[in-house]
């Protein structure tokens, strides 16, 4: 295995960063929650990165388990161009993601501050994400074709969900070093979050296409 996977994947996760839904759902509790801010926040963002850690152990052993069933028939070479040919796909249909025009936006929100309000948050946040997680599909692709073992990869993926959910973590230590003195910046950051999902969507969409070409371009 070398330098150039973990860059790749280590490229992925910082895409993952970007990710609108857990940074919306960070600083809508930073802004209503402060007396259980703490713990609410790392039961949601725990949530979130079991939820992913557990997708990637399913996809990783049901990915090798599909390609030793029929390995004489989709070879690395094959699965190669499969990436390549959705690399091209994620790259054209990035210029298409309709702009967003409702400058207000979506924010997804909890409905009370319990901690079963604040999980179930945690897991339609999950099942939002998950169906449009295209740097993580793409860092799983990655380590399939290298046929790493267990004891590579395992951490791999545990190391691409903490850094998915890092800026979260870092905007709450933000918050709790200058307080109220971040409080009008953290709302205009939330605005932007909320009013520009679908920009973020085509741009983490067109930089997973390009990715995934120059890397199968070079290997096959």
């Amino acid at each position: 295995m070398g330098v150039d996977i973990f860059i790749y994947i280590g490229g992925f996760a910082l895409l993952d960063t970007l990710s609108p839904t857990i940074i919306g759902v960070t600083l809508y509790l930073i802004l209503t929650d402060n007396q259980r801010l703490t713990s609410r926040l790392f039961s949601y963002l725990l949530t979130v990165a079991i939820l992913y850690f557990s997708l990637g152990i399913i996809m990783m052993l049901s990915l090798n388990y599909i390609l030793e069933m029929f390995s004489d028939l989709f070879q690395n070479k094959i699965i190669s161009w499969l990436l390549l040919i959705i690399g091209i796909i994620l790259f054209v249909a990035s210029f298409f993601v309709p702009t967003n025009k409702n400058k207000k936006g979506t924010m997804l929100k909890p409905k009370t501050q319990s901690l079963l309000s604040i999980v179930f948050i945690g897991i339609i946040t999950f099942l939002i994400e998950s169906g449009t997680a295209l740097p993580y599909f793409a860092a799983i692709g990655l380590l399939t074709t290298n046929n790493l073992p267990y004891y590579y990869w395992l951490p791999i993926i545990a190391a691409y969900n903490i850094i998915m959910i890092l800026p979260a973590i870092l905007i709450l230590l933000c918050y709790k070093l200058f307080g109220r003195w971040g409080n009008s910046a953290l709302v205009n950051l939330q605005q932007k979050i909320s009013s520009s999902s679908n920009s973020a969507l085509s741009w983490i969409m067109s930089i997973v296409g390009l990715i995934l070409i120059f890397y199968t371009v070079d290997y096959l």
